[in-house]
């Protein structure tokens, strides 16, 4: 590829990351409301419909996750991304407009049928960078989610305050001038030397584990994906239900937080991930990152004050390492003509996650908050995702180094 090419594939990728995160943190504020009036329901019963909400999404993920993953590595990068973007506009334009649960629900699905945009942003990644650059480049993927973070919940708790629908159709707007950008200036990133055809056995989720299962150490990486997600899924799934229901966070308030969450995370990805990963290498940035990660979900856990929760997210720091960090993990294990099946089987793992996180700590948190509890205990979640962190954290310290592993099998065969 060009030089010019690459730096507007790059440009693209991190744009197209940039307005997908800037669209989900304006949704992100005003959504527990949305449900709450919508539904006519209180917070306890909000918390666990956006768990079964959330747990639908991830369930088409799952499904889809391995065949946008092999469509990636058969035509490219660009078509499949620009069919998931105009995926996503319909279904932020099905949410701004929703008069009842069920059709939450249905943009929901819609959503994680074309949940593929980061998978096979990442997948061009790998396309454009050398193994040893991988981890760099993903954290530059990770600070462009963050800065879509800060950007995005500020204008959509600004928005919030106007009507619940207001950031879906922000949403939209952004999502599809982004599709426009995407259709006149991005060249495709996947040579065709690499491609490979389309294989149906390989494009669901039994036969991409399988082919997964060939590639030493991946179902050991991929397990850790999905147990990090689910941990990580709480912020997502429970922060402004948490915010509403620990401190009684208004739609501004709950999007200043999450602006505040998106700006470390983005600093940090952006001047810190890549030195760290390269003084440390991706498993020991990793392991550096799960710890911070554990801390910080226990201090949310028993958190009494507003301000508490701000001064807590110095814990981002350590903890937007792993993503990156995992990634290159993933994509360092598999060869050129596979990585969208990879990021579709990492797209895969978190939708596994994804499907169990709402299903274990939307139920627990909504319990907590009920008047059936014994007591009222908002960081339920963050108990349940420190316990799926630790787990993660686990076997990523049992994880083989796969240069000593091939050293070894060297020397053995």
């Amino acid at each position: 590829m060009a030089a010019s090419g690459k730096r507007q594939s790059i440009w693209f990728v991190l744009v197209t990351i940039f307005i997908d995160a800037m669209g989900y943190g304006l949704a992100g504020p005003v959504l527990p409301r949305l449900i709450m009036n919508v539904g006519d329901v209180d917070i306890s019963a909000a918390i666990r419909f956006a768990g079964w909400m959330t747990a639908s999404y991830a369930v088409v993920q799952f499904l889809m996750g391995p065949v946008i993953g092999n469509l990636s590595d058969r035509f490219g990068r660009r078509p499949v991304l620009l069919i998931a973007l105009t995926g996503l506009v319909l279904n932020f334009l099905l949410l701004s407009v929703a008069q009842s649960l069920p059709v939450l629900f249905v943009a929901q699905m819609l959503g994680g049928m074309f949940g593929g945009t980061i998978g096979t942003c990442q997948a061009a990644i790998a396309d454009m960078t050398a193994k040893e650059d991988r981890a760099h480049n993903f954290s530059l993927v990770g600070a462009a989610f963050g800065l879509g973070f800060v950007v995005g919940p500020a204008i959509g708790g600004l928005l919030g305050e106007y009507g619940e629908r207001m950031p879906f159709i922000a949403a939209a707007v952004l999502t599809f001038v982004n599709l426009l950008y995407g259709v006149f200036v991005f060249p495709d990133t996947l040579r065709p030397e690499n491609r490979r055809p389309f294989e149906w056995r390989r494009a669901n989720a039994l036969g991409a584990w399988r082919s997964m299962r060939a590639m030493p150490g991946m179902t050991a990486a991929i397990l850790i994906v999905a147990l990090w997600y689910i941990a990580g899924a709480v912020y997502p799934l429970t922060w402004p239900y948490y915010g509403i229901a620990r401190f009684d966070w208004s739609n501004g308030m709950i999007g200043a937080s999450l602006a505040t969450v998106g700006a470390i995370t983005a600093l940090s990805q952006t001047v810190l991930t890549g030195r760290l990963v390269r003084r440390y290498g991706e498993r020991g940035a990793a392991i550096i990152g799960m710890t911070g990660g554990i801390a910080t979900f226990l201090a949310y856990a028993f958190v009494t004050q507003g301000w508490m929760a701000f001064a807590i997210m110095i814990g981002f720091v350590p903890q937007s390492m792993v993503g990156p960090a995992l990634m290159a993990i993933l994509a360092n294990r598999a060869g050129a003509d596979a990585q969208g099946e990879v990021q579709g089987m990492a797209a895969m793992a978190q939708g596994m996650g994804g499907i169990v996180a709402p299903l274990l700590i939307n139920p627990t948190m909504a319990y907590f908050t009920s008047p059936a509890a014994p007591f009222q205990f908002a960081g339920a979640g963050f108990i349940v995702a420190s316990l799926f962190a630790v787990a993660a954290l686990g076997r990523l310290l049992t994880l083989p180094n796969p240069r000593r592993a091939r050293a070894l099998d060297a020397r053995t065969g």
